[in-house]
């Protein structure tokens, strides 16, 4: 995920279920000899025998690199074995502290005509309701060993869950490509007078550091995010210092009325969507800590984790937004080049030079920690989808997805950036459909985490249908076109508040897909039973 931008033990390696595990049944009575590569499998059902189970050459190769081998079948409590509430912490803190988040705090004040002050309140109040979720998700993971996307099979239903799932592999991708398309741009503007790096050439770099760090697995990728935030934050402090030293910073007038209102409520949107983006993948990276866990530690450490480089970021993308409304020449790189061209021109000219330029790369390479759960969720979303997408290993759908993203965001920074910047700003509505039914059926129907039973995971007869969650869900779409304000779509609602229309697509989304599903999910309980 991301918007816009203007330890887990080796794997057992046994992919190629048989039936049993296919459909869930005996999961919990399972047991897998790592090195012998077999299992005995002890279910009251079937005789107590070992059935030696020979790894794939495929598996056979990744397992001895220390690759993560595991798709989206259940984690067994004795693989649950990372218990660092700090490589939880890290891993958002990581993915947020990038130049992507310090973009959209920019948003506030030079498209949606707010103060710094009215930002910052914004950002505060719209950044907490978008990552409560996602801490609040991550328990699932510890408590269940489910991949989101397959959780979401017992808090939507099975059929929805697998219309998500589609979502969100294209979720995936699209933000991978919008993060990669600004990011090359912000390289091919280094070194101007000399041989700069060609589009092309800053997307291949982007994307393949992406690669290098998502084709292991969860291991590395903790490893990366508990390092990658430290020269990012470095950098953003020097931008401070330029900043403080430009004398451009103003917190300007406060605003009232409808159309203030409006800016608002549309920036708030904005803010929400980047903050809860990382809902749809969350116990995706909570699989492997022990069930014994304290869940309020866990749940405050994400929180934690979450919550500042959030404010940090879009607070500081705010202020150096209000500087170039004071300064022509960051206004003239802005309206350029976006929010890169603004951070470009405070570093750079007139400023540190050959140092700021070093320091816009390191930003620039900021971008991988917030494609690096887009590239690896990707490949669980996609095996959540259909069956015999499952039995392909997560490492093709790893390859595949940056493949994707590749091959997309070449032509796309040439031709049709505004176009994906479109088209993913529209997609993220449907997080807040997602956060309504899924906290509303735990809340209301399933109440404690005993009433999942992981080895129902993959029974087509055991899940909830998804009758009303995919009701809720179209239901909740018009309320989205409704209520949404963008440029190239006006809602009947949303354009009612202030001069230029307040985007209220989420609150719409989710108040009416929260309506429709406790009606629905009753009946559905009553007539199907589940």
């Amino acid at each position: 995920m991301s918007q816009p931008y203007l330890q887990e033990e080796k794997s057992t390696g046994i992919s190629n279920h048989d039936s049993d595990i296919e459909s869930g049944t005996g999961l919990k009575d399972r047991k897998y000899i790592q090195n012998e590569a077999t299992y005995i499998d002890t279910d009251s059902h079937i005789s107590d025998e070992v059935v030696e189970t020979k790894l794939s050459w495929f598996h056979t190769i990744f397992f001895n690199s220390g690759a993560e081998t595991k798709g989206i079948e259940p984690i067994l409590e004795e693989e649950q074995t990372d218990d660092s509430l700090l490589t939880a912490a890290l891993m958002w803190f990581s993915a947020n502290m990038v130049l992507p988040a310090y973009a959209i705090g920019g948003l506030g004040p030079l498209v949606f005509g707010l103060n710094f002050g009215a930002c910052v309140l914004v950002i505060f109040f719209f950044s907490i309701l978008g990552l409560l979720p996602v801490a609040f998700f991550s328990l699932f993971g510890v408590q269940l060993g489910l991949r989101q996307m397959t959780l979401s099979r017992y808090l939507i239903g099975n059929v929805t869950a697998r219309i998500f799932a589609l979502i969100n592999t294209v979720a995936c991708i699209g933000w991978g490509i919008v993060n990669t398309v600004a990011s090359a741009q912000l390289l091919n503007m280094i070194n101007q007078s000399g041989n700069n790096c060609p589009l092309w050439a800053g997307c291949i770099i982007i994307i393949g550091a992406t690669l290098l760090v998502t084709f292991f697995g969860i291991n590395v990728i903790h490893t990366y995010n508990r390092y990658s935030w430290i020269p990012n934050f470095a950098v953003f402090l020097v931008i401070i210092a330029r900043l403080k030293k430009s004398g451009n910073f103003t917190n300007g007038d406060w605003g009232s009325g409808p159309t203030t209102a409006g800016g608002v409520l549309s920036f708030g949107s904005t803010v929400f969507g980047f903050a809860s983006g990382w809902t749809t993948y969350a116990s995706d990276y909570t699989v492997y800590m022990p069930r014994s866990t304290n869940r309020a530690k866990i749940f405050f450490a994400l929180i934690g984790g979450l919550s500042f480089p959030l404010f940090f970021c879009m607070i500081l993308g705010a202020a150096s937004a209000r500087g170039a409304l004071n300064d022509p020449t960051w206004n003239d790189y802005y309206n350029s080049n976006g929010m890169g061209g603004l951070t470009y021109a405070i570093l750079v000219p007139k400023s540190l030079h050959g140092f700021g330029e070093f320091c816009c790369v390191i930003l620039t390479m900021s971008t991988v920690s917030n494609n690096v759960p887009n590239m690896y969720t990707v490949a669980m979303s996609v095996q959540s989808i259909w069956e015999p997408f499952a039995k392909v290993p997560r490492i093709f759908w790893t390859i595949a997805g940056n493949g994707a993203a590749l091959g997309i965001s070449i032509p796309a920074c040439y031709y049709f950036a505004a176009f994906m910047q479109y088209f993913m700003d529209s997609i993220s509505y449907y997080l807040s459909i997602y956060i309504a039914i899924a906290l509303t059926e735990h809340f209301v129907f399933k109440k404690s985490f005993s009433a999942y039973h992981v080895e129902d995971w993959n029974r087509w007869d055991k899940l909830p249908i998804g009758i009303a969650g995919t009701t809720a869900f179209i239901v909740a779409l018009f309320g989205v076109a409704l209520g949404m304000d963008q440029t190239y779509w006006d809602g009947e609602i949303g354009r009612l508040i202030g001069e230029y229309g307040g985007d209220i697509g989420f609150e719409m989304g989710a108040s009416w897909s929260f309506i429709v599903y406790i009606i629905l999910r009753p009946l559905e309980i009553k007539y199907f039973g589940r």
